[in-house]
């Protein structure tokens, strides 16, 4: 049976467009810090708050071993681009950006081109990267999931090379299973995580593949995220709407962290 490849998982706090009050980002972030900090030697914790909130939680975080990440970026690192925020803007105190988010790709219409050049320049600049990927439940129910998922692990990763192995996660998120309720099987996603590991030795070598991170999304909480995380091919979760109470995140940290410490 296939065995877990990385160092340590990774759990990860997406918290999208919320919350609307600063005081309350950081109410929530220093929730989880004490959870945090105790399971830091067994699990990785990133939080991805707003732009807006982005210094106000890293000036929380510091020393805390928790990891602070963007929730996207621009490709280039600079210049007449209104609106958007590059690399370089987040280097200075973000460690981590996500790119290829469902939402971005339905309600903004990025394609893979524009997922591979955000990925690649991130990387480029020294920042850790979660490139997501999964399929639309039309997909699912016509049984082209491999497919679909295949297609965007490959275009996604079209610039990226063994170098950038240790700094690249990639998160399966079928997107009908997010901010749903519903989550994908356990099977489903213990395939579809092995896809996506063959796929990524193909593209930068089998070496390189094991420092890659896959991590599985869509609809993760405390009831279910050890059905993920105990997958042999799964190294973490990445969590939305869950992870906005910290109760219920840092519950998912301590299963986590559980789970990896008896294997």
């Amino acid at each position: 049976m296939a065995t877990r490849v990385s160092p340590m998982p990774l759990v990860a706090a997406n918290w999208k467009m919320n919350p609307n009050d600063a005081g309350d980002a950081l109410d929530l972030v220093r929730g989880v810090l004490s959870v945090a900090r105790g399971h830091a030697d067994r699990v990785e914790v990133a939080i991805f708050p707003p732009f807006p909130w982005l210094l106000g939680v890293s000036e929380v975080i510091a020393e805390s071993g928790v990891k602070l990440g963007a929730q996207d970026c621009f490709w280039e690192l600079s210049g007449a681009y209104t609106g958007e925020v590059s690399p370089a803007m987040l280097k200075g105190w973000c460690e981590w950006v996500i790119t290829g988010h469902s939402e971005r790709r339905i309600y903004l219409g990025e394609t893979d081109e524009m997922v591979a050049k955000k990925t690649a320049s991130a990387l480029g600049s020294e920042l850790s990267v979660i490139m997501c990927v999964g399929e639309l439940a039309d997909h699912y129910d016509a049984g082209t999931s491999d497919q679909v998922v295949e297609a965007q692990v490959r275009a996604g990763l079209a610039n990226c090379s063994a170098d950038d192995s240790a700094r690249l996660v990639i998160a399966y998120e079928p997107v009908w299973a997010i901010g749903t309720g519903k989550s994908a099987d356990a099977e489903h996603a213990y395939k579809t995580m092995r896809l996506i590991r063959r796929v990524v030795g193909e593209l930068i070598g089998a070496g390189a593949a094991r420092k890659v991170r896959i991590l599985y999304g869509g609809s993760v909480n405390s009831g279910n995220v050890e059905s993920y995380v105990e997958l042999p091919l799964c190294d973490g979760v990445l969590v939305g709407s869950a992870s906005l109470d910290a109760a219920e995140f840092a519950h998912i940290v301590k299963v986590t962290a559980e789970v990896y410490g008896h294997r």
